[in-house]
């Protein structure tokens, strides 16, 4: 019997004690993975930190420098439809005359053809005609030829000249047409410009950016020059927002027209056009108050303030500030005036 029963007590006391031990290998194996968990989550964590104020940055710029000739493009197209807008509304002004004018004149040879052709002479001409000496009444007949040929010539002298004010307003109102197509098309970007302007300045950390006002200028510098200075100075801090001339806000070329607009001198609110609105300047023989432009495109423009600084509307989330011209290709400088 004790043979027989010693097997069983140990078999019996190690199902007792293995639960335990099963338990305890258990919590062990938790307090690993625990631990190995945590582990892993401090070695992958730097994988999703937030990016940096610089690296954000350097996102904006990328993505800015697609969305910056798209805007000016759609200035490009606003102050051509002004323009062309104007000459279609005087070239309208000039044809009214000459169309109530050609109706008269119209209205003559018709009165001639009517009197001399349709109904027969008039009693003026039929008193003509039996009381005229025979060497008269041809000089009285000649005098009616060449008073219909002059009606005649009257009507086609003045359908020649509104025929031209009308192909010139038809080619102006062909031209209006596809630029509001244009416009349109543009508009229809401006949500999307909008929405990504947005979300950009959405992803820049909330901070406090001081701005200081322009440096001390010594150098050669017009009267003009200093005018748009001090007056493009005075901005600095005020918000870019696209389209805007001021006063409250502005985007690059709406800040160079408001600034000379004050000296006098007025720009056209697009980069394109203001390149060609100055003279050209050598980098080499720029003095403050001359524009300086960047990119390939023309797509930006401030006013520079020598020593390769300048004062400009950066761009959204950027407000109006000084800052070197290095930060972007330049393509050139003009001189307004």
């Amino acid at each position: 019997m004790p043979v027989a029963t010693m097997p069983l007590q140990r078999h019996v006391s190690g199902r007792s004690r293995r639960p335990g031990g099963l338990r305890r290998a258990a919590r062990r194996l938790v307090v690993l993975v625990a631990t190995a968990t945590v582990g892993a989550g401090l070695l992958v964590a730097p994988a999703y930190a937030a990016p940096s104020v610089e690296e954000i940055e350097r996102q904006i710029d990328k993505q800015w420098q697609q969305l910056e000739p798209t805007i000016e493009q759609y200035n490009k197209v606003r102050s051509q439809l002004k323009v062309n807008r104007q000459k279609s509304g005087d070239l309208q002004k000039k044809i009214q005359p000459l169309a109530l004018e050609a109706e008269l004149a119209m209205n003559r040879v018709a009165d001639l053809a009517s009197r001399y052709y349709v109904s027969g002479p008039s009693q003026e001409l039929g008193a003509v005609l039996l009381n005229a000496k025979p060497d008269t009444l041809g000089e009285q007949m000649a005098f009616l030829e060449r008073l219909a040929a002059y009606e005649r010539r009257q009507l086609d002298d003045v359908m020649k000249v509104r025929k031209k004010y009308d192909d010139q307003k038809a080619k102006l109102d062909a031209l209006i047409a596809d630029q509001e197509t244009k416009e349109k098309q543009l508009a229809a970007k401006k949500k999307q410009i909008d929405a990504e302007i947005k979300r950009l300045e959405r992803s820049l950390p909330k901070t406090t950016v001081k701005t200081t006002n322009c440096p001390t200028i010594n150098g050669v510098v017009s009267a003009a020059a200093r005018t748009a200075i001090r007056v493009a100075c005075e901005q600095v801090g005020k918000p870019y927002v696209w389209g805007a001339t001021g006063p409250n806000s502005f985007d690059c070329s709406g800040l160079t027209q408001y600034a000379y607009k004050a000296a006098g001198i007025y720009l056209t609110h697009f980069t394109g056009a203001q390149w060609n609105e100055g003279k050209a300047i050598a980098r080499a023989d720029a003095r403050p108050g001359d524009l300086v432009f960047f990119r390939s495109d023309l797509s930006h423009v401030g006013i520079y303030l020598g020593n390769n600084t300048m004062v400009h509307s950066a761009r959204a989330g950027v407000p109006v500030n000084v800052s070197p011209i290095t930060t972007m290709p330049v393509a050139g400088f003009r001189r307004p005036g």
